[in-house]
């Protein structure tokens, strides 16, 4: 059965939405790191911080009192779900897995699900009146970064509208697929940089940031200040989108989400292609609509970044809950009439107008699947699963900070890990690890710093004919040139015997010394990187090229909790 044809865009895109936010006094309390920057730990000290944080939603419990579900694993295991046994955001390395890690996908995410909607109904979170788009600040001591939050209009890689530049694995994909199939939203935003260069969408940021009051304003713990304003005016919001238009986007954080945006809006098409627009059957009959049921949530997840093909069947159409009556926060626009009223299919666009700029849309009486105009005439079939919600920064006017992300290989004892390379790279020993990481960072690329229990020792001057033999004659110099290259082709397979994966490494972020300890634990080796440059990245992208999975870490990252995004209220 072959995959439908989907709503396509004809440039970047961001459209307003109507978000959801918490109506609490400090919101500052319910929010938290995103989902991968989480462990167990974490999450008790977030619940402890205010019982409806939104680590609820996005990694939920079973019960009071039981471990994290957080726990469970979606199959295959991967490094970058937290809150795994055994892994690096989990617990203690190589505990046995609890029973409840047993539980099957659906049923973690039912309660995350169930939590969501009980927090709808009695007023914990609210939707805003009206589509906005969202000007988001971050600052503390030595960062400033600000961007529009919105529904990005999900794109090809070949369209090259929006780049990845990493290659993602099938099991954080089936465990995201998971969550939003199940609750039928985005909880989290993903992180994307384009070259604004001083256009019109970078001014009215700063414009918006300088002379408007925001809608929320939370100092979190890490001493950094997140604000919010909504932009409802709809010859801004056409304007923002009539400058980002041509204008090239950059995954810098959340690849495994978009993947599993676009995994999503296959099979929400597929499924409405089968059952008819508001799920009843595509007969052509008059039929009633059939129930809601819950999702499969048991996707096969995909093989390869883009996940193509055909996706199966599911048993029944996955339609967002429609919340009753609920009250709304106040942008400081006249109230629209409730979207809530209209049908699913016909929610998205009827009402919005002007508001949303952009979208694309097809002729819904043709039946060619063939694109229609980004947006004019007629009524549109792109529903919320089109969309994905996301930060977008312009990296001219604020440069992201990237930090390297770490490797710990607890099969693998740290003398033998320099032993094995001194037969292709120069090996320098340190008794202290202050002094080897010093010397990481004045050492010439490829460079990497074993440590562990009983020292340092620093890798460098690899032979040139050993490593040109082992990196890939397809890629280019630029890409053969990264130290994450380097690691996953030269020194993972050709010295050490073995693949950087999922299943024989873990990933810590940022914290060299965090990753040697849990090196030091499960009697195994970290490797230290030092970061990749942004302008390397850029240009590996640019060549349609993706640099190894884990190889970059762009910051600061959106907090999470400050803006969701439902479909049943998109």
């Amino acid at each position: 059965m072959g995959t439908p044809e989907l709503p396509v865009p004809d440039g970047l895109v961001l459209r307003p939405f109507r978000g959801v936010r918490f109506a609490v006094d400090d919101p500052a309390k319910v929010t938290s790191p995103p989902y991968d920057l989480i462990s167990d730990a974490d999450v008790d000290t977030l619940l402890d911080s205010h019982p409806n944080n939104v680590v609820r939603l996005i990694l939920p419990r079973s019960s009071p009192g039981h471990p994290s579900s957080a726990d469970v694993p979606a199959p295959p295991p991967a490094d970058d779900v937290p809150g795994r046994p055994g892994t690096a955001r989990g617990g203690q390395p190589g505990a046995a897995p609890d029973p409840q890690a047993q539980e099957p996908l659906e049923s973690r995410y039912t309660e995350a699900r169930n939590t969501l909607e009980a927090w709808l109904d009695t007023g914990v979170l609210v939707a805003d009146d009206v589509p906005a788009l969202y000007v988001y600040e971050q600052s503390g001591a030595d960062v400033l970064q600000r961007g529009l939050i919105g529904d990005v209009g999900l794109t090809d890689p070949d369209q090259r509208i929006i780049l990845p530049h990493e290659d993602v694995m099938p099991g954080p994909v089936a465990d995201r697929l998971a969550l939003m199939s199940t609750t039928q939203a985005n909880l989290e935003p993903i992180f994307l940089l384009y070259d604004g260069a001083n256009g019109t969408a970078s001014r009215l940021v700063d414009e918006v940031t300088r002379y408007r009051q925001p809608l929320v304003s939370a100092r979190t713990e890490d001493g950094l200040t997140h604000r919010l304003w909504a932009i409802t005016d709809p010859e801004e919001l056409a304007a923002i989108n009539a400058d980002l238009h041509d204008r090239q986007a950059l995954i810098a954080d959340g690849h495994h989400r978009y993947a599993t945006y676009r995994v999503l809006q296959r099979q929400e098409h597929e499924t409405r292609r089968q059952t008819g627009p508001a799920g009843t059957q595509a007969s052509g009959s008059d039929q009633r609509a059939t129930p809601p049921t819950t999702p499969d949530t048991r996707p096969t997840p995909p093989t390869a970044y883009e996940a193509a093909g055909p996706t199966p069947q599911r048993t029944g159409a996955a339609e967002p809950r429609r919340p009753g009556p609920q009250p709304t926060h106040s942008a400081g626009a006249p109230q629209r009439p409730d979207p809530e009223r209209a049908d699913l299919a016909s929610r998205h666009d009827d009402s919005a107008g002007a508001g949303r700029p952009g979208s694309s849309q097809q002729d819904d009486g043709a039946g060619t699947g063939q694109d229609a105009p980004a947006a004019g005439a007629g009524r549109s079939t792109a529903g919320p699963w089109d969309f994905g919600l996301a930060l977008l920064v312009d990296s001219s006017a604020y440069p992201p900070d990237l930090k390297a992300i770490h490797r710990v290989i607890p099969g693998l004892p740290l003398d033998e890990a320099a032993a094995r390379a001194k037969g292709s790279w120069r090996v320098h020993d340190y008794d202290d690890l202050t002094l080897g990481l010093a010397a990481l960072d004045e050492a010439a690329e490829p460079a990497f710093l074993l440590a562990g229990e009983g020292g340092a020792h620093l890798l460098t001057d690899p032979d040139p004919v050993q490593l040109a033999h082992a990196m890939p004659p397809e890629r280019s110099d630029r890409w053969s040139s990264l130290n994450t290259s380097v690691l996953s082709e030269f020194v993972m397979p050709k010295v050490w015997g073995m693949r950087d994966d999922e299943r024989a490494v873990r990933i810590v972020h940022h914290d060299a010394r965090a990753a040697v300890r849990l090196a030091a634990r499960s009697g195994g080796t970290a490797v230290i990187l030092k970061p990749l440059k942004a302008e390397e990245v850029l240009a590996v992208a640019a060549g349609g090229e993706r640099v190894p999975r884990k190889s970059t870490s762009f910051g600061p990252k959106p907090r999470t909790g400050l803006v969701l995004r439902t479909f049943a209220i998109d």
